[in-house]
């Protein structure tokens, strides 16, 4: 760090004591938990997760692959001149330290600014920044090496990271045949946003629309990190998501911190350059100086100028040198041993078997009650741990993971088991497969077919009790409203057929009685398409009658086989003026005794 904060330093204007008050500043400057060494550097003593449970499922974007130290300037984004400390941009033109740092190449900023625009309407709730971003593009590849990107945001040349073979880095075997690396061997982070290719298969995204998904390009690579960023339901706006996400991305406490610096200073202030003149960064955090497509091995040189004390001369083969002894005529030299990696427990699975998924099943727009459960094991059946399981749902569905996703990586646990996250029912029914895989090893993989069937209905029910009637040729008063529910439940957006039916036991159209009506007023007996509310309410069209009179039934059924008749009658209107006897009416008078044809019906002798 003290040769970064010397390139800020004006030639002769910097004194040791103003060296080390910078780095003083530096590390003062930092987020909580970041500590510096006695050089001022970062420390990337965290730079591992410590054990499996730190980590969140899935690992890191970048498989924990290095990245850039570089700090922010002490000074403000936009700074005054100021007479002793100044930089010269890569174009030649003096700028201030905070305004050359807080520069981003155009065709990068775009990038970031429009994946947050993508993530707001797509995942509204993750709150993503576009600085939050640019920080990490700032670290992962100092913003595509200052902007060297082409007019579609492609990087002119390829960007990676070392190759994780384990020797000093994590061990990632490759799982792309090297498409994305160039190394077949093993995996390297790719891109500005420096994926891993295991990781951009489910991950990656397009961002620019030309059809592909390509880790080189900022758009889609910036687009990809967003989605990456916002999964698991995370509200960046929130500090305790806000960490978790730096930290899948790559699980170092002084990364976390690092980010969290850029990401307040991109704040603050910035403003765009042109492509190919943002600043470029000095520092990694595994000591090298720039990265490399592979590590490239390098033969040692005899150091001139005096021998430390303690050590030999150069070329004496003395430990403590720089060069190996010379090796006499005719001698032959012994090769130098290749270390062994030691195999990972990724190395040792055989197989996957399931561990007791039941069957998947929903109803549409619910989420599975189930959950699928696979576990990795050796040949000889031994369950394996700390293996990283990915399941990606495939077929013609619209299920997905919760938050979103149609893939998600998980680690299995001490009894070598991991566990999907619950599926969510989409709108598309019928059935498609979850498929899991162990991620950097070809095994096998392990099916899970599931299904998705069409929202259901048990019970219908009118919600008013008032009688449905009508006079010939008028209309109901009343439109039928039902309510519909399943198990108890509110049953939402369920199928519903309305049916003017020609009696209980003959359930064919009606062709007379009641009708509704279509769009250009025309009677119609049968309604489809029809569906429930998010509340499980069907509110039917108006009902009209034509000249029959009787009761006639309207029958509505569901998906799920719920269905309920309703009474509609139809009666003449009473008659202008007439009126029904009541026991307040009084009885007529009776007519005078008549004679009667029958002789022995002759009237009472009076009393």
């Amino acid at each position: 760090m003290a040769a970064y904060i010397g390139r800020r330093l004006r030639k002769g204007a910097a004194t040791t004591a103003a060296a080390a008050l910078a780095v003083a500043a530096l590390s003062a400057s930092q987020a909580p938990g970041a500590t510096v060494d006695d050089q001022g550097r970062q420390t990337a003593s965290d730079s591992q997760p410590t054990s499996e449970s730190d980590a969140v499922a899935g690992g890191s974007a970048t498989g924990n692959s290095p990245y850039y130290t570089d700090l922010p300037p002490l000074n403000s984004p936009n700074p005054s001149p100021s007479p002793n400390l100044s930089q010269s941009s890569v174009i030649g033109t003096p700028v201030s330290i905070g305004e050359a740092e807080a520069g981003i190449p155009a065709t990068v900023l775009d990038a970031y600014k429009r994946a947050e625009t993508a993530l707001g309407a797509a995942k509204p709730g993750c709150n993503l920044p576009w600085q939050l971003l640019a920080a990490i593009g700032k670290v992962e590849s100092g913003q595509a090496r200052g902007g060297q990107v082409d007019a579609n945001g492609t990087t002119t040349k390829p960007i990676l990271g070392p190759q994780l073979d384990g020797n000093g880095f994590a061990l990632i075997r490759d799982t792309d045949n090297g498409a994305y690396d160039g190394n077949s061997s093993y995996d390297s982070a790719v891109g500005p946003m420096q994926f891993i290719p295991s990781t951009w298969a489910w991950a990656g995204r397009d961002g620019n629309g030309d059809g592909k998904k390509d880790p080189n390009n900022v758009y889609d690579a910036a687009l990809a990190a967003g989605y990456y960023l916002c999964r698991f339901g995370w509200d960046l706006s929130t500090q305790d998501d806000l960490n978790r996400a730096i930290l899948s991305y790559n699980n170092s406490t002084e990364y976390l911190n690092l980010v969290l610096t850029w990401l307040e200073y991109y704040r603050k202030g910035t403003h765009e350059v042109p492509d190919g003149t943002g600043t470029l960064p000095s520092s990694r955090s595994d000591g090298h100086t720039e990265v490399r497509p592979t590590p490239t091995p390098v033969t040692p040189t005899p150091s001139p100028g005096p021998t430390k004390p303690g050590t030999s001369k150069p070329g004496t083969g003395t430990p403590g040198t720089s060069t190996p002894p010379p090796v006499g005529p005719g001698k032959p030299t012994t090769p130098p041993s290749i270390p062994v990696p030691t195999p990972t427990p990724t190395d040792t699975v055989d197989h996957l078997e399931d561990a007791g998924t039941a069957k998947l099943t929903a109803a549409a727009g619910d989420a599975f009650s189930k959950r699928i459960s696979t576990r990795a094991e050796t040949a000889a059946g031994k369950a394996v741990g700390k293996v990283r399981i990915r399941f990606t749902i495939i077929g013609d569905t619209d299920t997905t993971f919760t938050g979103g996703e149609n893939i998600a990586t998980v680690v299995t646990d001490g009894t070598g088991v991991a566990v999907a996250p619950t599926l969510k029912a989409g709108e598309k029914t019928g059935d498609f497969t979850i498929r899991a895989i162990v991620v950097g090893r070809t095994v096998t993989g392990l099916d899970y077919s599931a299904t998705v069937s069409a929202r259901a209905a048990d019970t219908l029910m009118r919600t008013a009790t008032t009688a449905l009637t009508c006079v010939p040729g008028g209309e109901f008063a009343d439109q039928v409203e039902v309510k519909a529910t399943n198990d108890g439940a509110v049953a939402d957006r369920v199928a519903a057929t309305a049916t003017l039916i020609t009696s209980a036991d003959d359930l064919t159209v009606n062709d007379k009685g009641p009708y509704f009506k279509d769009a250009d007023g025309k009677a119609v007996r049968t309604l489809t398409g029809l569906e429930t509310d998010a509340n499980g309410l069907l509110k039917l069209p108006k009902l009209y009658a034509d000249d029959s009179t009787g009761t006639f039934l309207l029958r509505i059924t569901t998906t799920g086989d719920a269905t309920l008749t309703v009474d509609l009658t139809v009666a003449a209107p009473t008659p202008t003026g007439s009126t029904t006897p009541t026991d307040s009416t009084p009885a007529p008078e009776p007519s005078a005794p008549t004679e009667s044809a029958d002789p022995s019906a002759s009237a009472s002798p009076s009393a």
